[in-house]
């Protein structure tokens, strides 16, 4: 295999190595702004960053720092840090679509650089729910009724991360039963066997709120939010997005995990 030059030639040259065709039709890492315009822009940072000394998990500890400001800045009252944690909320993504370039690009692609990317992803879809409980609660808290909406965050928080858990356990419980790696393609392990689960989660796909707990969906609401609060008030606002997302995030762990024991995922 030819050695790559430490830097492109050219963004077409760059776009063939680090967008291969496997990535690109990717079904579940793929979040669907890489697909919409991030992998169309990407390059452009990648390119400079090869210019640099980071390396590919240094790309993607900055795309852990920019997903916590992008929590941190629903700290900031009203609409701007509502807006704040939107925009941040799109460069976290940015940048997690360079760091997989930068290393394949430099062929240094490792366990290290997947472990810390899904520490960037649990960790900031986690603290985005608990910023938006305190930011429910309002300044300064009330005892102890603005607990129950830091509370709620926690809860919602709670409920996220192990809705996403769920697919890693699929991957350790496969792992450990000397199953082969799953491909992460349509159809296939994924579809459920029975025929009313598989028209549930056809419906699904046309009211998909499983998908509002992605740091940029998430990050979306508060904006939509926000822009409501300046109506009605902005804690009363964050109050309603935060009722409104709690039970619907337990019911699409639910449905997830349903889908999951009724799949070919983790059967042999």
């Amino acid at each position: 295999m030819t050695a790559l030059p430490a830097r492109p030639n050219s963004i077409a040259e760059l776009r063939r190595v680090a967008q291969p065709p496997e990535v690109r039709s990717r079904a579940n890492a793929e979040h669907w702004t890489a697909s919409l315009y991030l992998r169309d822009v990407s390059p452009y940072l990648t390119w400079w960053l090869l210019k640099t000394s980071v390396s590919a998990n240094g790309v993607t500890g900055l795309m852990i720092l920019v997903g916590w400001c992008t929590a941190l800045s629903l700290l900031v009252p009203g609409i701007t840090g509502a807006l704040l944690a939107l925009v941040l909320g799109q460069l976290q993504m940015l940048v997690d679509c360079c760091d997989g370039e930068v290393a394949r690009w430099r062929g240094t692609s490792s366990p290290a650089g997947v472990f810390l990317d899904k520490v960037g992803h649990y960790s900031t879809e986690a603290l985005i729910p608990i910023v938006l409980g305190v930011r429910a609660a309002g300044f300064p808290f009330e005892t102890p009724a603005d607990f129950a909406w830091t509370t709620a965050g926690f809860a919602l928080a709670l409920v996220i991360v192990l809705n996403k858990a769920l697919n890693d356990m699929v991957h350790v419980a496969r792992a450990n039963a000397g199953l082969d790696r799953l491909e992460d393609k349509r159809g296939g392990a994924t579809q459920p066997s029975g025929r009313l689960l598989s028209r549930l989660r056809s419906a699904a796909r046309f009211v998909p709120f499983h998908r509002l707990y992605h740091s940029v969906e998430l990050t979306m609401l508060v904006f939509v939010a926000a822009i409501v609060g300046l109506v009605v008030g902005g804690a009363t606002a964050d109050r309603v997005l935060l009722v409104a997302l709690l039970p619907l995030s337990v019911l699409a762990l639910v449905g997830h995990f349903v889908a999951i024991m009724a799949s070919k995922r983790v059967r042999s």
